[in-house]
Formats: C-alpha cells, structure tokens, sequence
C-alpha cells in the first residue's frame, strides 16, 4: 500500500473533480489517501456542499470515505470561507504558520501530489 498527500491549491473545479476522483481511485485499489485543501482552493468549501454543485456527489463520496484530511487554517480565514469549514466540521489544519506543512506529511511516508 502506498500513500499519496494530495495538496490541492488551484481553486478551479475542473482541477479540483481530478483531485476527488483520484483520491477515490486510489482508496478503491487500497492506497491511503489524504487531501489537503490550499491556497485558492478553500473558495470551493461553501460551494461543495450545495446540492446543485456538479462537484456536490463526489465531495460527499470523499467525506464519507475519510479521505479529506482537512484545510488550510489561515487560507480559508484569509479567502473568508473559514465558517463554512468549521460549519461542515473539516479540519482545520495549521501546523506551519497557520497553513499545513509538507514535510510532515513527507516524514510519515506520503508521496506528495500538487495540484
């Protein structure tokens, strides 16, 4: 089993569906997988739990799976989506100045992905 950090930075849901159907993918064939919401990307959270979202099916699929880890801390706070991320009960992740850092991802045995 391999296991894959997926930092998600790019705010753009066409970037983003890639970044829920890998994590999927590789949790179907028994890789661990976690996402890290990032940069641009926090702007999706209050977007993502809309019923009418195209993204909406997916993001439950992930939720339901475990597979999000959380999101950036200071980013959403800065992107004013921090409420929608404490509302949907994610993680708030700060380990590095506010934002999470890679290298502890790293030092426990992820492959780091960007998106």
């Amino acid at each position: 089993m391999k296991k894959f950090a997926l930092f998600v930075f790019n705010g753009d849901p066409m970037c983003f569906i890639h970044v829920l159907l890998n994590a999927l993918d590789m949790n179907s064939k028994g890789h661990e997988a976690k996402i890290i919401i990032e940069g641009a990307s926090v702007k999706l959270i209050p977007e993502l739990v809309k019923s009418g979202n195209p993204l909406n099916g997916l993001w439950k699929k992930n939720l339901e799976a475990g597979l999000v880890e959380g999101v950036c801390k200071a980013c959403s706070n800065k992107m004013g989506t921090l409420d929608a991320a404490k509302e949907q009960g994610l993680n708030l992740l700060d380990d590095m100045s506010g934002h999470p850092g890679i290298v502890s991802y790293r030092d426990k045995g992820y492959e780091i992905i960007t998106f």
